[in-house]
Order: C-alpha cells, then sequence, then structure tokens
C-alpha cells in the first residue's frame, strides 16, 4: 500500500466563516456530539463534549481543505455571508418580550442545564436557524 502524505494548505476562507452544527448522539450510539459542516462534504467530528467535537472538526476542516486542494478540486465558499444579511449598525442585541409563562420555562431549563438565560436562547436560536438551513 502506497501512503501519501498531503501538505497542510491555508485555506481561503477561515473555519468560522463557515455554518456548522453540533449535534447529540443517541446513547445507543455512543453518547457525545456529532460535527458537521454543510458547505463541505465530508467534513466531520465527534467528541464527548461540544467544544471537543468543534475541535475535532476544525481537524477535520483542515485536512479535507488540504486534500481537495491536492487533488486539484475547488474548496467550497461558505454557502452564508454574514455580510450580505447584516446591516453595518447591526449591534447584535435583541430584545423580546415573552409571556410570563415562557420565561419561566426558560429559566428553569437554564438552571437545569447550568447557563445563563441568554446562553440558553442563543443555543435555542442557533440550533432553530441550522435545522432551517441544513432543510433548505
Amino acid at each position: 500500500m502506497t501512503v501519501k502524505t498531503i501538505a497542510k494548505v491555508k485555506p481561503t476562507f477561515p473555519f468560522e466563516a463557515y455554518s456548522h452544527l453540533v449535534s447529540p448522539i443517541d446513547a445507543k450510539d455512543g453518547g457525545g456530539f456529532l460535527f458537521t459542516m454543510p458547505d463541505i462534504a465530508g467534513v466531520m467530528g465527534d467528541g464527548g463534549t461540544e467544544l471537543e467535537a468543534i475541535a475535532d472538526g476544525r481537524e477535520a476542516f483542515l485536512a479535507t481543505v488540504s486534500a481537495l486542494v491536492d487533488m486539484g478540486r475547488e474548496v467550497p465558499a461558505p454557502a452564508f455571508n454574514v455580510d450580505d444579511f447584516m446591516p453595518a449598525s447591526a449591534s447584535g442585541k435583541v430584545l423580546a418580550r415573552l409571556p410570563r409563562s415562557m420565561h419561566m420555562q426558560l429559566s428553569a431549563r437554564a438552571k437545569t442545564e447550568g447557563v445563563s438565560l441568554n446562553s440558553l436562547v442563543l443555543a435555542f436560536i442557533a440550533e432553530g436557524l441550522g435545522r432551517r438551513h441544513a432543510g433548505a
């Protein structure tokens, strides 16, 4: 068997420019988390925690980009460009009014998860956007 060494390349677009999904892996399948990058087929990683899955996904991203360049294939550009959708004046701050019952449920869930209410809401929004993007 012949082994080919592929030189690492600097990607045209950084890892952070690409959308990614981090999903729980069912306990019957070993548990942990799965990282995928919809814009580049084959970029997958896993880990016991979300951060470990993302770190593994970063390595898979660099390896896949290097392999694509080595084969003379095009590296897909990120499908989503935040500059196309966000006005320069966007602050990142959102204020939303919720029914008290929903606020109580979210607060209880955040306490159970051991995170802030803002972190929990941001995670739900990111998850929803990821599902919508994957289904598009």
